[in-house]
């Protein structure tokens, strides 16, 4: 008999009558252990904030899993990198991408790498994954989000089209929960932009365009799509938009639950 999973958890099956664990007492579940390294990747920033966040998040996750190596690593900007890390960890290495989509740093950087070290492997990217709608909707609540509000989901942007399609699925995962449209922007690559977002809900609002409908009385609203504080974090800040969400991980605040079960979650998959 197989495992059955359910909601990311392992329930395994009683030993066969007559094995020789049979005759031993069960003392309840245990979990899986790892014997690999977890590589989190990350894109790198020269923010101290945005750095100490995503540090926070690999504690997390080495917290939350004692026997796991976990090592972070980097993609631009920050060292170590991770072909480095890579080759210290040698063997049945997986390298998580701690980023929210796909793109170029997913299909080529952390590919390539990989294949510099036998055995070593590439998780997918963190999104899109209804636990992540989950956490920028808390961002948004804490944000004081009002029920007449337009929310535009502000993205990294890639030219990779499967990674805008993601971005805008996690919109839609935002949306049933907000029970709203929620409109697709991107910092960068991809269109329409942030800004461009931002300013035509505000001039839909204040009936500067299609003035024959009925003005929009709410806020523009926006849910910063990024996982910490950064460059691209600032540029979404400067949007001009009325409310700007936190990103997903916010400095000397505890690291929401969900990353964490979603970075173990893609380590453990095939």
């Amino acid at each position: 008999m197989g495992t059955l999973l359910i909601d990311g958890a392992q329930d395994h099956a009683l030993p066969a009558p007559g094995s020789p664990s049979a005759t031993q007492a069960w003392t309840g579940w245990v979990p899986s252990v790892g014997t690999g390294t977890l590589v989190a990747a990350s894109h790198g920033t020269s923010s101290p904030a945005g750095q100490r966040a995503i540090r926070a998040l690999v504690d997390a996750v080495a917290a939350a899993r004692p026997a796991l190596r976990v090592e972070e690593a980097f993609v631009d900007v920050q060292t170590p990198g991770v072909p480095q890390v890579l080759a210290q960890a040698g063997d049945e290495s997986r390298i998580v991408p701690l980023l929210l989509s796909s793109g170029y740093h997913t299909r080529h950087d952390l590919a390539e790498a990989a294949r510099t070290v036998r055995a070593a492997t590439t998780a997918r990217a963190l999104g899109p994954d209804p636990r992540l709608a989950a956490v920028l909707l808390r961002r948004l609540a804490e944000a004081g989000l009002r029920r007449d509000d337009h929310v535009v989901l502000a993205c990294a942007g890639s030219t990779d089209e499967r990674g805008v399609a993601e971005c805008r699925a996690t919109a839609a995962l935002l949306a049933e929960r907000i029970g709203r449209r929620v409109e697709t922007a991107f910092v960068s690559a991809a269109e329409p932009s942030v800004e461009h977002a931002v300013r035509t809900a505000v001039a839909r609002r204040e009936g500067g365009w299609f003035s024959r409908r009925r003005p929009r009385r709410g806020r523009v609203v926006v849910s910063t799509y990024l996982l910490a504080p950064g460059h691209f974090a600032a540029r979404v800040a400067a949007c001009g938009a009325d409310v700007v969400a936190q990103p997903l991980l916010v400095p000397g605040r505890p690291v929401p639950q969900e990353l964490v079960e979603i970075v173990l979650e893609r380590y453990d998959q095939p």
